[in-house]
């Protein structure tokens, strides 16, 4: 199964497509997509419509995996990020790409077993099990990555369900 995983952002938007065969993760493809931060907003969500959509089209994944949006200080900065995260889901809607969605808990839960681990241990963990020399970079990408990890391990669980959890 290929699954591409996100990290949803307007400044930096991480990706990570892994392929996985059995138990066993291998990375595809993976980094992020900034957009300039003197843009206007409506042009760095069709950046992030652009760049992802090519990527959707080149790896052609068969599920997305990606993270909840979670934020408690700056409600701009979450409405905003909320809406590349739509532009992402829209995407996937529109590659007939089924949709999955994970706390990050439960990506740290799927990752290092424990779902308040530090984000030092699930960066090292991704980088484990997809047998990397270094942590991937930005963190946005570690990110990416961690969460298709995170639904490939729930993945066998869910054949039976499609779309957003």
């Amino acid at each position: 199964m290929r699954i591409l995983g996100i990290d949803p952002g307007y400044g930096l938007l991480g990706y990570g497509i892994v392929d996985m065969h059995g138990n066993r993760f291998s990375p595809v493809s993976f980094g992020s997509i900034s957009t300039a931060a003197d843009a206007v907003f409506p042009d760095r969500l069709a950046e992030i419509y652009r760049e992802l959509g090519a990527l959707i089209e080149e790896y052609a994944p068969e599920a997305m995996a990606i993270e909840e949006l979670f934020f408690n200080k700056n409600v701009t900065t979450g409405i905003k990020v909320a809406q590349a995260r739509g532009v992402v889901l829209l995407l996937a809607s529109q590659h007939a790409l089924p949709v999955y969605e994970y706390t990050p808990s439960q990506i740290k839960q799927g990752l290092v077993g424990y779902g308040k681990a530090e984000k030092a241990q699930v960066q090292s963990m991704v980088k484990t099990i997809l047998h990397l020399a270094e942590v991937p970079r930005p963190d946005d990408t570690a990110d990416a990555l961690a969460v298709a990890i995170c639904h490939g391990h729930a993945a066998p669980g869910l054949s039976r369900f499609k779309g957003v959890l």
